[in-house]
């Protein structure tokens, strides 16, 4: 397997690892890079390979379903399957519909915030309309994703603007780092939000490439 890149070129320019010799192509946002190499070791999911697109599209959702589709056509004829590890993620459903037309399965869900902690949980969270929600990857990037993007880096001023109808920030821990928990207590308090951490682990994203890969064992 070719080593994973830092988290800036998985931000920037994705992660190649798709050979052709494996027997599913999983389709992923670069964001997931780290999290779906983790699952495969642990689980000896051998027969998968992995390409990422760069996580950055989170920021120009409207490129997401093109790219998916260029990947699919580049990939197609390699491999027994193809599975699309992005939720709708910003579509408005037009990654779903891709996905059906060209014959690939894709993760359920309106983004990775709701598959991360389970999507019947999530959608539990009906108060939550005014958090604002990291994961471990999202932390780490913070400034790439949200401080620079937003110009807050020139014009702090404008915090207020963006994030003055939030309340909280959610930190959605994938994997369990002290690290990581202070540095998204300090982002909290950059926002000027108060803090709540919540460990969920792989969620549904586990729950749906297992499957994915039981599907591939049982049609082999």
């Amino acid at each position: 397997m070719t080593e994973l890149p830092n988290d800036t070129v998985l931000t920037e320019s994705g992660f190649a690892d798709a050979s052709g010799h494996g027997r599913i192509l999983l389709i992923a946002c670069g964001a997931l890079a780290h999290e779906i190499l983790a699952l495969k070791r642990a689980n000896g999911w051998d027969h998968m390979e992995l390409q990422c697109l760069p996580a950055k599209y989170h920021l120009y959702p409207e490129k997401i379903t093109d790219a998916v589709e260029e990947t699919v056509a580049k990939y197609r004829g390699e491999y027994e399957n193809m599975f699309v590890v992005y939720a709708d993620c910003g579509t408005g459903g037009g990654l779903q519909a891709k996905c059906e037309e060209l014959g690939v399965d894709m993760i359920e869900g309106p983004h990775c915030y709701s598959f991360f902690e389970g999507n019947d949980a999530f959608a539990q969270h009906d108060d939550e309309i005014t958090a604002f929600y990291l994961t471990d990857f999202l932390v780490k990037q913070f400034d790439a994703f949200i401080w620079k993007p937003m110009g807050l880096d020139r014009h702090p001023e404008l915090r207020d603007m963006y994030f003055g109808n939030y309340t909280k920030l959610v930190y959605q821990a994938q994997v369990k780092n002290p690290v990581l928990v202070d540095k998204a207590k300090e982002c909290a308090e950059r926002l000027g939000l108060t803090f709540e951490y919540r460990f969920t682990g792989y969620g549904d994203l586990e729950t749906a490439l297992r499957r994915s890969a039981k599907v591939t064992a049982a049609t082999t």
